[in-house]
């Protein structure tokens, strides 16, 4: 069932990590909300007959906007494309920009998952991140989410912070797992090009973690979420049973999925246009608004997804969550596992690096650890002569987010 997200491009202040597109000026937030209008508009004909099964608010600092401006936006949303009843709709909130009332006002709205950006508990760790927040508002935030009737609640938290100690890492973890989140996400921190983080490493005011103690402290994420009842089910993701962010599986699975706002990635694939296509709108919010504002699509640049991406991805997306449906692959792209790829697979599962469960390999928690490497060898290994004739293709998931994922890539031994 297909996706939409809405690109949210505002925050009070922007971390020194994120490369994620955004601007502190909130005076634009209402001429940005007449530009997504028209946007949302422009896609309704194409997704005629399609029927949307989740609504993720992205950013940027989605919980700045009022419960009447999001509501603004589902109104239109909704007034245009056909979602399910049941639809999956994500906000995501930093602590310090919602109150009570502001999400009591949410959940009137329908939206009924939330996604808050924690980072971590430890008050220097906090301000190392240049967060807005205290650990103190960040639980309280987590309270009052339950309180108002949020029963779906997914934290986000960073580990190999410089200078942070594994049982650093295990208190943050234990004190999100003791807020009883349905789902966390943990990511190791990354120095994205361009950002105030990367210029203080090059200016070796800080120096980013060892990979082995980095490799460490992801170990302990998942032994200790496991212990907790948490199901590992992406690189970065753990959820309890029947809590998996189905938005982002959307993206894992090759499923339809609209996306509106600057920087904002499309994917869609259709019946009636026997290709697949990625396209993705402009970073920035004054051309963005200029664009909409004379009908044009704020678009920056396309392209049709060949077979060979459309394979290569679905391994890569496919090892990197729940698994390679090896059958799945055959029918829909004519890989054949039973030649190029059957040796590099008994290496896999005879090292402990993957299972396979039914006819899905999957990585094991081993496997995670080097999950770049092994998505590196078995795409090394697929020669011509291990496909048969080519199946038309359809669907793919967004090449972006593994910008999000966590890269672990050390040689494997």
């Amino acid at each position: 069932m297909a996706g939409l997200y809405l690109h949210i491009p505002f925050c009070e202040h922007k971390c020194i990590y994120c490369d994620f597109y955004s601007i502190e000026n909130l005076k634009v937030i209402d001429a940005y909300l007449n530009a997504l209008d028209c946007e949302i508009g422009m896609y309704a004909e194409r997704a005629a007959g399609e029927n949307f099964g989740t609504i993720y608010f992205g950013g940027g600092t989605p919980s700045l906007l009022s419960p009447a401006q999001l509501g603004r936006i589902l109104s239109r949303l909704y007034s245009r494309y056909s979602i399910t009843p049941d639809a999956e709709i994500t906000v995501e909130t930093n602590p310090g920009t919602i109150d009570k009332q502001k999400l009591k006002e949410y959940r009137a709205l329908g939206i009924n998952r939330l996604s808050i950006g924690i980072q971590s508990f430890h008050e220097d760790e906090l301000a190392f991140l240049t967060r807005i927040h205290s650990a103190r508002e960040a639980k309280e935030c987590v309270h009052v989410a339950h309180q108002v009737g949020f029963d779906n609640v997914s934290l986000d938290l960073i580990f190999a912070l410089p200078n942070q100690s594994v049982r650093r890492w295990q208190a943050n973890l234990y004190q999100a797992v003791e807020l009883e989140p349905q789902h966390i996400s943990a990511y190791s921190l990354i120095v994205e090009r361009g950002t105030p983080l990367a210029r203080m490493v090059a200016a070796k005011q800080v120096s980013p973690v060892p990979v082995e103690k980095d490799a460490l402290m992801y170990e302990t994420t998942m032994d200790l979420l496991a212990a907790e009842g948490y199901e590992h089910y992406e690189v970065s993701n753990y959820a309890r049973p029947g809590y998996r962010s189905r938005h982002n599986s959307n993206y894992w699975n090759h499923t339809n999925y609209l996306a509106f706002g600057p920087s904002a990635h499309s994917f869609w694939s259709s019946l009636q246009a026997p290709e697949s296509r990625r396209w993705w709108n402009v970073a920035n919010l004054r051309t963005y608004i200029e664009k909409l504002s004379r009908g044009a699509a704020p678009v920056a640049g396309d392209e049709i997804l060949t077979g060979e991406q459309l394979l290569e991805e679905a391994i890569m997306l496919g090892l990197r969550s729940d698994g390679v449906d090896i059958d799945h692959l055959y029918e829909q792209f004519g890989l054949d596992f039973s030649k190029n790829l059957r040796f590099t697979i008994q290496e896999l599962l005879e090292d402990g690096f993957a299972v396979m469960e039914g006819c899905r390999l999957r990585l094991t928690d081993r496997g995670y650890l080097v999950c770049d490497e092994v998505c590196n060898r078995m795409l090394a290994h697929l020669e011509p002569e291990s496909r048969i004739v080519p199946v038309p293709l359809s669907r793919r998931a967004e090449v972006d987010l593994m910008r999000v994922m966590v890269p672990y890539g050390s040689v494997l031994t």
